[in-house]
């Protein structure tokens, strides 16, 4: 129960860092539509947003059995991981719609092509449980809809998240790559402690990595302002 409910938070965490950019996809693709219209969008292209997420997760949690796709998708995650504490370009590049239909169209076909790092996530990070994936990605729904400006405050306002949310990535990237059964054949089946370092080591390495290109950024941005 604890387990769950642990494994529950860490899931709801990956989604507060990683749905960020989708809450102002949602606003910004609704905002020229009238009021009425606008609460429709929202709700209608949130929900069909979340449905295919949970879709793509769960076909994700069937992928990650296949040899290889692992060991490949924890490289992927490990590299998002990093990417979230470096990238400060917002990826809400939306066009307003100026139609009901074509701002749920708008916003489910940018939570799709934005979501492959929070499907990814919380598939790795599920370990096959679906009803706490199911619950983690239902309970994203009201983050998703009313939490554009909540979220960006929320991440704005304490980094440390970002970095924990940063961490619990490194740590997923690392338990997939160590769960690969070819990775196991290969390697790991003679060397137990790697089971438990390779995780550990890859959430250090996300912060590190992450934190020391940020302070290269701002130094280097300190230096041209001088």
């Amino acid at each position: 129960m604890i387990d769950a409910l642990i494994l529950f938070l860490q899931i709801m965490l990956i989604n507060i860092v990683l749905s960020g950019d989708n809450a102002v996809v949602i606003a910004l693709a609704s905002k020229n539509l009238p009021v009425e219209q606008r609460k429709l969008a929202v709700w209608w292209g949130a929900f069909g947003a979340i449905a295919l997420r949970l879709v793509l997760t769960l076909v994700a949690v069937s992928l990650l059995d296949i040899p290889y796709i692992q060991a490949g998708g924890s490289i992927l995650l490990f590299w998002i991981a990093i990417k979230l504490l470096t990238d400060d370009d917002s990826h809400a590049n939306v066009k307003e719609a100026s139609t009901l239909g074509k701002a749920i169209w708008t916003i489910i076909v940018a939570d799709f092509v934005m979501s492959l790092d929070n499907v990814l996530a919380i598939a790795a990070k599920g370990n096959g449980n679906n009803t706490v994936i199911i619950l983690g990605i239902g309970l994203s729904i009201p983050i998703i809809i009313w939490g554009s400006t909540l979220v960006m405050n929320l991440l704005h306002k304490y980094p440390v998240l970002v970095l924990l949310g940063a961490g619990i990535l490194g740590y997923t990237a690392g338990e997939m790559f160590v769960k690969d059964e070819k990775m196991i054949d290969w390697f790991l089946h003679d060397y137990e402690f790697l089971h438990v370092w390779i995780p550990i080591v890859a959430s250090a390495l996300v912060i590190v990595v992450g934190v020391s290109v940020k302070w290269l950024r701002v130094m280097q941005l300190k230096t041209r302002n001088e």
